[in-house]
């Protein structure tokens, strides 16, 4: 995918950065920004991961809740925000990180609070999220940090397993992830291939009819589900004795982004016992 799709953001830094990214030139130095903020929870992820802690300014109030955010004690450690720039136009930031749709206003506003903005698209694939980290890393000046992580996906992908498992990945309401989504290609890093032609939902009755050898199961607010909100289908494969079952942490599925390296290699050694 071409850094065309990857950010929009406001001059005229924004215009140095896209030269270098689109042309591979060697640009002039880009001072790093000293005051980050986030306003959307998977650029929270690449916000805290990427960036110097001394860069970070707030991140999303949903990155400080356990249920929804893996690195939710590191976030705590920051003010948090409501994903608007007016929410964050008191912590003076010089950049502002979010991803998908955004309103004309909100690139309006950022200009007048003198923030540049880099809107990233949702990615669809995991050339999209190394697409991200590298837009990321660069308008943070981390290039080489955003280099690093790139390069554990490419040592993992470069190592996964010849012969995939088939597998069907599940959340406690039945939804999974699609035959050539992102969720897939994740899991192809752990030795898993979905079924072909999976769709993003399970029915109960294709559960019973014919139980999956292995099942991937997000525990995504799982605790949180009660005995009568439990879904049909994982009743059929708890019940049968040949369906193995291994838990994995959804929230790292919700972004589908960097967080989820040590779950993947997590389920490789899960996988391997």
């Amino acid at each position: 995918m071409g850094n065309s799709r990857i950010a929009r953001m406001t001059p005229p830094r924004a215009l140095l950065l896209a030269a270098t990214l689109w042309l591979g030139i060697s640009g002039p130095t880009l001072a790093a920004p000293d005051r980050v903020v986030s306003l959307n929870m998977c650029t929270d992820e690449l916000l805290l991961l990427l960036a110097e802690p001394a860069q970070i300014a707030s991140v999303t109030h949903l990155a400080q809740d356990e249920h929804e955010f893996p690195f939710w004690r590191t976030a705590r450690r920051y003010p948090a925000n409501n994903g608007s720039v007016v929410s964050v136009a008191g912590d003076r930031p010089d950049l502002i990180l979010t991803m998908g749709g955004i309103a004309q206003d909100r690139t309006w506003l950022a200009e007048r609070i003198g923030a540049e903005l880099v809107v990233l698209p949702f990615p669809q694939s995991l050339a999209d999220v190394e697409a991200a980290v590298r837009t990321v890393a660069a308008a943070l000046g981390r290039e080489q940090r955003g280099r690093q992580f790139i390069a554990i996906m490419r040592e993992m992908s470069a190592a996964r397993p010849e012969a995939p498992q088939e597998t069907v990945f599940l959340t406690d309401s039945g939804f999974s992830v699609a035959e050539n989504s992102l969720g897939a290609e994740w899991l192809q890093l752990a030795g898993l291939r979905v079924p072909e032609g999976q769709g993003a939902r399970v029915t109960a009755e294709t559960l019973l009819v014919d139980p999956p050898a292995l099942v991937i199961r997000s525990d995504y607010r799982r605790g949180q589900t009660s005995r009568g909100q439990y879904w049909t289908g994982f009743r059929f494969i708890e019940r049968s004795p040949d369906t193995r079952i291994v838990l994995t942490d959804g929230r790292r599925w919700t972004c589908s982004g960097l967080s989820l390296l040590p779950e993947i290699t997590r389920l490789r050694a899960a996988l391997a016992q």
